[in-house]
């Protein structure tokens, strides 16, 4: 069997996202989306599982591991960065590995339109990344932020779990903390971050009530915040932030959220028409005067109807940009239909 060193290694080579090591399976990766088992190598036993992926653990690690029952953490191996989760599968031990590119892209590589280098400017606000698990949304927002890096001087707080891309010294200053490596909880974190003087925060991200709480504080105080969720649409991003809330302080957080939101952003990634690699595709939703009011009124069911009609506002309702993917020649008209987040609106966009 290959060590883990050999199984990552290969994984680079393949340009593979992510690679799985499970017990009663072959070591498998994952190439656009597509999953495909290594069966020139052995199958993973779950004799074996355990003396392969034990080696890059501390002892430390090993104590977490096994009373928590899973694991996160960052790994790098020549001069490449993985995020790695170690769980438990019937009884045995497995693993997830992603890999992280080892450069940060700037915005116009990554497609994405030319409204993300607004985001950069804001002095202060919120402003969210939401979409599934492995949609690009670290890749996004780490693109953000290090246009801020290398163009302000700013001072830059990161909160992650674990730290994923490292960004190069230029002119702002840059803090990232782990959790349990540098800090015991996010909720320890977020609470002194106030007091390290930050310009801007990224939360990796807004998991429960404290951390939700603590990044619309953050933001209110006079800091620019970046975060995530995972939400599939941008008013469903809205809507978990409320309900995290008891009945009693909703109204309080609409306001609160109304006031403090710059946009929030919902983040696909989309097999290109040749099928050879992947594409974003958002949906925007600005914080404009009239979000704001359908935010502090409780009326989110409104705003699929703005984010249809605001284009002139920098808005986009996800369907008609993944519309114009497909006029555009990008993707296929099944890409367009299958991702859609609401299907009767695409059948609207893409005849």
């Amino acid at each position: 069997m290959l060590s883990i060193q050999q199984l990552l290694q290969l994984t680079v080579e393949k340009n593979a996202s992510d690679l799985h090591v499970i017990p009663d399976y072959y070591p498998t990766i994952r190439i656009n989306n597509e999953l495909f088992p290594l069966r020139t190598l052995d199958m993973v036993t779950p004799q074996s599982v355990q003396a392969i992926l034990f080696t890059i653990l501390s002892p430390e690690m090993k104590e977490n591991l096994i009373t928590n029952k899973d694991i996160d953490f960052g790994y790098e191996l020549d001069k490449v960065r993985f995020r790695a989760n170690y769980y438990f599968s019937k009884g045995a031990l497995a693993a997830t590995f992603r890999v992280i590119p080892s450069s940060i892209k700037p915005i116009e590589e990554l497609n994405l339109p030319p409204i993300f280098h607004d985001f950069t400017l804001y002095k202060q606000g919120l402003i969210l990344m939401t979409g599934p698990t492995g949609e690009g949304k670290s890749t996004t927002l780490a693109s953000m932020i290090n246009e801020i890096n290398m163009k302000d001087s700013k001072h830059i707080i990161t909160i992650e779990d674990p730290i994923e891309f490292i960004y190069p010294n230029s002119k702002s200053i840059i803090s990232q903390r782990e959790l349990h490596q540098d800090t015991h909880s996010w909720t320890i974190a977020l609470r002194s971050v106030l007091r390290e003087d930050p310009d801007v925060v990224l939360i990796g991200e807004m998991r429960d009530f404290d951390t939700i709480q603590a990044a619309l504080t953050i933001a209110e105080t006079g800091h620019l915040v970046f975060s995530t969720l995972h939400t599939s649409s941008t008013p469903e991003a809205i809507n978990r932030i409320i309900d995290v809330f008891p009945a009693h302080q909703q109204n309080q957080i609409r306001s609160q959220l109304s006031s403090v939101l710059k946009a929030v952003v919902a983040q696909r990634l989309l097999p290109n028409l040749d099928q050879t690699g992947r594409l974003p595709a958002v949906e925007i939703l600005m914080n404009t005067p009239s979000v704001a009011a359908t935010i502090r009124d409780g009326k989110i069911f409104l705003l699929d109807n703005v984010l249809e009609t605001g284009e002139d506002e920098n808005m986009i309702l996800f369907e008609k940009y993944i519309a114009k993917l497909y006029r555009q020649g990008l993707i296929s008209r099944d890409t367009a239909f299958s991702y859609a987040i609401r299907p009767n609106e695409i059948k609207k966009f893409v005849t």
